[in-house]
């Protein structure tokens, strides 16, 4: 496999920070996204939205032994064929020390950015404007999968980190440290410069709809550990955005939450992050599976009881959105296959039966709610490995990300069952 060292090569010094601003494309004010009051538009009209996540777009875009642009364009035929109008994507990837974190990455602590990825996102863009799917884009990420934040802590701390699931450092002490990123001015100034080098490239862009801080930003895995940075992490939030508004004024921002989930489960908390002005809609995902709402062995057996917690969720946020006057998009979901297990010949039953809950909330709350990015598309991938693992090398990139089993929430191609559902509310949203 082309490692990112490898493929940088004698370029890396040519493709600094400064170097990847392009001109910003013509394009009429009606063609972006924008916001008004709680809800979206597009050309003047409300904007609604089946969207799912598809986080390797930019690494099959890239013109590389590990891409493939073939699979990517049918994956958005596909997914277009399906009604999905909007993709939440990865922008970033930080070269990180982190046991399952991707590779080959965007970015070293440098500012040679790897060509390869900056080119294959502008490429997946470019493919998904000829199919009228909108982007979000995520610019770093709290867990380890991608590198993220501790990466960043790691570059300027002389190289400490814990890995995540580490048995030595269980729960909560990964989010814990990883909450220190938004104190640490050396780290937060890296993160920056990357913010600027990219939404100036795509500055001109109406295929993006959002830029997002990152993915699930949270001040901390504990209440006692986070309560400290609650100031930084609010901080960073505003600063993120009004850089991002500064160099992209046409593009919404987001900050990517999970929601209360993560907020320390304080609303309190999850508020003063959305209500900043140039936050633009709130955002929320929900994991029954992760949270211990259903068991994967008892799925029948524990199923009411969690859509029960999924359906109090959404609520809570419906709330929370009708207070601040934003709209809320649900944008990572997931659900496990029938029987818990992750090889496309396992029925999903129950998963069908979870989005339709999810899309049912979605239609119902057409003021409030502008749309949801199911988790995730698998499509054409499959698991290369009897052990469902992640490996260095693998270029068969799934919805599952590294650190996860492949198969565990994805949707494959052949999933035509859930393939079904999500056609079904594509058709329900779109525009009469």
């Amino acid at each position: 496999m082309i490692t990112r060292r490898s493929v940088l090569g004698s370029t890396a010094a040519a493709l600094g920070a400064a170097a990847l601003p392009l001109p910003a494309t013509a394009s009429a004010p009606g063609d972006f996204v924008a916001r008004k009051g709680k809800g979206l538009l597009f050309g003047g009209k409300p904007y609604r939205f089946a969207g799912s996540n598809m986080w390797y777009a930019a690494w099959l875009g890239a013109d590389a032994p590990w891409g493939n642009r073939d699979r990517l364009r049918r994956e958005l035929d596909t997914l277009a064929g399906i009604g999905v109008r909007n993709l939440r994507i990865a922008a970033s990837a930080e070269d990180s020390p982190l046991k399952n974190s991707v590779k080959p990455a965007f970015r070293t602590r440098g500012n040679a950015w790897n060509p390869a990825l900056v080119d294959g996102l502008a490429y997946a863009l470019a493919e998904m404007g000829k199919r009228d799917i909108k982007a979000v884009l995520y610019l770093t990420n709290f867990w380890e999968w991608s590198g993220g934040m501790m990466t960043y802590l790691s570059w300027v701390n002389g190289g400490k980190y814990l890995d995540m699931n580490d048995p030595a450092h269980p729960w909560p002490e990964f989010p814990d440290m990883t909450a220190q990123f938004y104190a640490n001015s050396e780290a937060v100034g890296l993160f920056h410069d990357y913010v600027r080098a990219t939404v100036k490239r795509h500055a001109g862009d109406p295929t993006i709809m959002a830029w997002q801080l990152a993915n699930e930003p949270r001040p901390g895995g504990s209440p006692k550990s986070a309560e400290p940075f609650l100031a930084a992490y609010n901080g960073w939030i505003q600063s993120t955005a009004k850089l991002i508004k500064s160099l992209s004024p046409r593009h919404l921002v987001s900050t990517g939450s999970e929601g209360l989930k993560g907020s320390i489960e304080r609303a309190d908390v999850y508020k003063a992050a959305h209500a900043f002005p140039e936050i633009d809609y709130l955002t929320a995902h929900i994991w029954p599976l992760n949270w211990g709402w259903v068991d994967a062995r008892n799925i029948a057996g524990t199923n009411d009881a969690s859509f029960a917690k999924v359906r109090e969720y959404i609520a809570q946020h419906i709330a929370l959105a009708t207070e601040i006057g934003k709209p809320l998009v649900i944008e990572e979901f997931g659900y496990p296959r029938d029987g818990g297990g992750y090889d496309p010949e396992s029925a999903t039953s129950f998963k069908d039966g979870y989005y339709k809950l999810i899309y049912d909330a979605v239609e119902a709350n057409p003021g409030i709610i502008a749309g949801s990015n199911f988790w995730a598309w698998n499509g054409e991938g499959r698991p290369v490995h009897g052990d469902h693992r992640f490996k260095p090398g693998d270029t068969a990139w799934l919805g599952d990300p590294p650190h996860e089993p492949q198969g565990w929430y994805g949707v494959f191609d052949s999933d035509a069952s859930t393939r079904a559902v999500v056609a079904a509310h594509a058709k329900a949203l779109a525009p009469v």
